[in-house]
């Protein structure tokens, strides 16, 4: 029973609400492409416009995220990966959810830091935020690296699901789990297609002109 608890704690929290909160971030940035920066800024608006909208994300949000990203790197650390020796698809996943768990770890406070830790320290507003992924992800390096973070965070969410529903007893035989294996890879793709394409929105002249703005009015304040 040693870490039991633990691991359990551990898997339902990757699932909820830090699962939840990743289709949230999802719909809402995908509003970038469906609906343009005044879609994207109103999906923003909205969500900082709950109510007790700072202990909402502390409570589900970052408090979670700590427990399941540190806990996580320490699952990471004691794996014993022996994908070389036992080449199949469960192993081959198995060794997959701990390699983008990492890197999915650290691109959240990458991204946190580019985006929420900003608005914290007043250097930008949220409604700025549209203006600041659109300078990220116009560099072809950073980019990219956004690209491999959200499809590793997509994949570690759900092969994650996978797992989770396995391990708590709610798909039991195999054919239970062969399909709901089918259904959280083809729900890993649709997510990263949607991540992807709000990313490409990002890239439109609309953001662009509101980094434009952005920059010429700090220019003339400073």
């Amino acid at each position: 029973m040693k870490g039991y608890y633990s691991r359990k704690l551990h898997s339902l929290l990757g699932i909820i609400p830090l699962g939840a909160f990743l289709l949230t971030h999802m719909i809402t940035n995908f509003k970038a492409f469906d609906g343009g920066k005044e879609g994207f800024d109103k999906g923003v608006q909205f969500i900082n416009g709950l109510p007790l909208i700072f202990f909402l994300e502390l409570f589900l949000i970052w408090l979670p995220l700590m427990y399941h990203g540190v806990y996580g790197l320490y699952i990471a650390y004691q794996a014993n990966n022996n994908v070389g020796n036992y080449n199949y698809e469960r192993n081959i996943r198995f060794t997959l959810q701990r390699i983008t768990g990492v890197i999915t770890f650290v691109f959240i406070i990458w991204h946190m830091y580019d985006t929420r830790f900003q608005i914290a320290m007043g250097n930008i507003t949220h409604d700025e935020l549209g203006a600041v992924i659109h300078g990220i992800v116009s560099n072809p390096i950073l980019y990219v690296l956004y690209v491999i973070g959200i499809i590793s965070a997509t994949f570690h969410f759900a092969n994650g699901l996978w797992a989770f529903l396995v391990s708590w007893g709610i798909t039991v035989g195999p054919r239970a789990q062969r399909v709901s294996s089918y259904i959280c890879m083809g729900l890993f793709v649709l997510m990263s297609v949607l991540f992807i394409l709000a990313m490409t929105a990002f890239k439109n002249s609309e953001f662009q002109a509101a980094t434009a703005f952005i920059d010429m009015f700090k220019t003339v304040l400073s």
